[in-house]
């Protein structure tokens, strides 16, 4: 059963746009480390998801964000090579690290085995402690995903779980649902719009790639014992609201978040 708050190492067969030592998640710990995966040939992706991904690390701070992006092709392959990915990437000028995910069986790489990832572009956001707290299939909008990739880098690498549930508490209260403008009445097996689905037989289905993101939230306010076997958005955290008085008051464990992350840095 797939783990988010230990989640595997990304599988890649080669890299483009590393010089030395190439990238694994274990090794960027301390950073918040988006994954944008994408397939060269995929609407979503071109449009959206590649350039939004330049975006964020043109905007932030390398020592702080990680941005990768992850080429991982389960259709097409004659027509996605990784030649004629470096001529891509080379042409539109993206120059964060990319990495081909390895072949696995039956046609599916295995990092989007591993991952459980239904289609591109899919959206994986972890936090500083390395912990899988987003899987977005489809496009995010600018505004959720900055607001989301600020907040985890305002928590401590080694933040105590209160002022990660914190966070998400924060996060809940100010973003709007993705899903409030969701169309409703769709076949689940139909892939909308500019995404690009694949069905490889997960127990999950939200393999409806379209241009309204389909969120997991994971991490330390996702107790449903990691099983993420549906595709709705996964946002129960303990505190106010939740039927758990007791529960510590959100802001104050955010300003003692700040503070601690401050003092990490003098």
């Amino acid at each position: 059963m797939f783990n988010p708050e230990s989640p595997p190492e990304l599988e890649i067969a080669s890299w483009l746009n590393v010089t030395g030592e190439p990238p694994t998640l274990s090794a960027l710990r301390g950073k918040v480390v988006l994954v944008t995966a994408f397939q060269m040939l995929c609407d979503g992706s071109v449009k959206h998801a590649l350039p939004q991904a330049a975006r964020v690390a043109k905007s932030t701070r390398p020592d702080q964000v990680a941005v990768l992006g992850l080429h991982m092709v389960f259709e097409r392959h004659g027509e996605m090579t990784p030649k004629k990915l470096e001529a891509f990437v080379k042409k539109n000028g993206y120059t964060f690290p990319i990495g081909i995910d390895a072949a696995g069986a039956g046609g599916t790489p295995k990092s989007m085995a591993a991952y459980e990832i239904q289609g591109t572009p899919t959206i994986l956001l972890f936090d500083r402690q390395g912990r899988l707290r987003r899987h977005y299939l489809g496009q995010v909008d600018d505004v959720r995903l900055g607001a989301e990739i600020m907040a985890l880098a305002i928590e401590a690498p080694k933040a105590e779980r209160a002022a990660s549930i914190a966070i998400e508490q924060l996060l809940h209260a100010t973003l709007s649902d993705p899903h409030d403008h969701e169309h409703h009445g769709h076949d689940p097996e139909h892939v909308h719009g500019p995404g690009c689905g694949h069905d490889h037989s997960h127990d999950h289905s939200h393999d409806h790639s379209h241009e309204h993101e389909t969120a997991h939230v994971h991490g330390p306010g996702c107790n449903h014992d990691h099983d993420h076997s549906h595709g709705h958005e996964h946002e129960h955290v303990h505190g106010p609201g939740c039927g758990h008085d007791n529960a510590p008051d959100p802001k104050k464990l955010l300003a003692d978040a700040v503070k601690a992350q401050l003092r990490a840095k003098k």
